[in-house]
């Protein structure tokens, strides 16, 4: 009895002393700045920024704070809210190709984590990872282990047989029944055939944490076996697969170019198309009917396209860029839903081009066109993920009170001047992400 009131004793004051040290939320205010909200052209000028954890507290003029608060000058500077990537992959972007064919798990693991940090400070404060083995990652992340982007998981990429996401030699062909290759395995990639398996495998995706599905609907550029003009995936497959995301009250986005492939794609309750750079005024419309987005990249084939090992691919990746003015005039002609994402992977130096490709979108929108895009605009698409959405204690995409702390200083002005984004190592003189700050070099 007396050891029971002892133990007791000693649980109680540890509680205490847990409730009693919590240390206090930090408190940072941000003095003389001009501030783009995300939503409206107007800068907000000469206004100061109180930050009470990682929200916002409050904007306004001749803001104070107590003498713990951290001062910080923005000295007319303009903030921007931390920029949003909503077709990245945190653990591809700085993989080279023939990695598919030789390396491991393990090797993802570092070379995402290392890539990591390079994202963050290239200003994309959240990123919707579409497809790979990120979960360990956001996860070390959310607890500060490692520093990163907020992550938006898909988890593994699922593909039918033979689909964009079957990266099998044909030597290893006809498959053994219920024999996976390694990267299925590993969880990058999930081939599935037939509604049972599809609804299967969708179910893993949700179980391991996947905040929506990512599926192959359609050929490739990157894989060697499957034509771009090729649908894959039934009707009744993706309206499988659609079942699944809907129970968990998410959505699916689906990897398509072409007109076929998507309008099958919207039927079944697809609500997030990417790419689709070959399609044309009807389907566009009917994503607009449907409420589908465009989630497609700025890729063209200029001095930043992608180079593959494979000539096939090459030939493919000119093929579809040619599509690239074509879909973006049509879509913002027509109304769509648009978001921003860059979809770049191979390596460190093409993973670098993060801002330099939404510095691109000027060739079809105004600065504040695009700037709203990849911020307030890619944050209500994120909302598509209902309650998997991980991060719900403040707007992402904005800066108002209320919001995550996810700002970005810029030196210059990016509303007059979008090319600023594309060397955020100069122009981004502070970046901060839930409330911490993880660049400053203010003088």
């Amino acid at each position: 009895m007396k050891f029971i009131k002892i133990t007791f004793t000693l649980a109680l004051v540890l509680f205490s002393l847990t409730v009693f040290s919590q240390e206090e939320p930090s408190i940072v205010l941000i003095k003389n700045a001009n501030v783009f909200d995300g939503v409206n052209e107007q800068l907000q000028e000469g206004v100061d920024i109180l930050i009470e954890g990682n929200l916002v507290k409050s904007i306004g003029k001749n803001l104070s704070a107590g003498n713990d608060a951290t001062i910080i000058d923005a000295g007319g500077k303009t903030i921007i809210p931390g920029l949003i990537d909503v077709h990245w992959h945190m653990a591809l972007a700085e993989l080279p190709m023939t990695f598919v064919l030789s390396g491991d798990a393990f090797e993802v693991g570092i070379r995402s984590t290392l890539a990591s940090p390079k994202t963050l400070m290239r200003g994309f404060t959240t990123v919707r990872d579409m497809g790979g083995t990120v979960f360990s990652l956001k996860k070390l992340i959310d607890e500060g282990l490692v520093v990163g982007p907020r992550i938006l998981p898909s988890g593994p990429m699922i593909s039918q047989t033979g689909g964009h996401f079957d990266y099998r030699l044909p030597n290893q062909i006809p498959d053994k029944i219920g024999n996976m290759t390694y990267w299925e395995e590993v969880g990058m990639t999930a081939i599935a055939d037939g509604v049972s398996e599809v609804r299967k495998r969708s179910r893993e995706a949700f179980m391991l944490g996947a905040t929506q599905i990512k599926i192959a609907g359609g050929g490739g550029v990157a894989s060697s076996y499957d034509p771009i003009d090729v649908r894959q995936y039934s009707l009744e497959e993706m309206e499988a697969i659609v079942d699944v995301a809907k129970s968990y009250n998410s959505y699916v986005g689906a990897h398509i170019f072409t007109d076929d492939a998507i309008q099958i794609a919207v039927k079944a309750g697809v609500k997030s198309i990417e790419h689709g750079m070959l399609m044309g005024r009807e389907t566009l419309q009917m994503m607009k009917d449907n409420e589908v987005w465009l989630s497609t990249q700025p890729i063209l084939n200029d001095e930043d396209a992608d180079k593959f090992p494979n000539p096939e691919s090459n030939r493919k990746f000119a093929e579809v860029t040619k599509g690239t003015d074509n879909v973006y005039q049509l879509a913002k002609e027509i109304g769509v839903n648009m978001a921003f994402g860059t979809d770049l992977f191979m390596g460190a130096e093409n993973a670098a081009k993060q801002g330099k490709l939404l510095a691109k979108l000027t060739r079809w929108f105004t600065p504040y066109e695009a700037l709203k895009m990849a911020t307030s605009e890619n944050a209500r698409m994120l909302e598509l993920s209902g309650p998997r959405h991980p991060y719900k204690e403040g707007p992402l995409g904005v800066v108002k009170e209320g919001a995550y702390a996810d700002l970005i200083i810029v030196d210059g002005n990016p509303l007059e001047d979008l090319s600023l984004v594309a060397d955020p190592d100069k122009n981004f003189v502070l970046i901060m992400k839930d409330g911490k700050v993880y660049k400053n070099t203010l003088e």
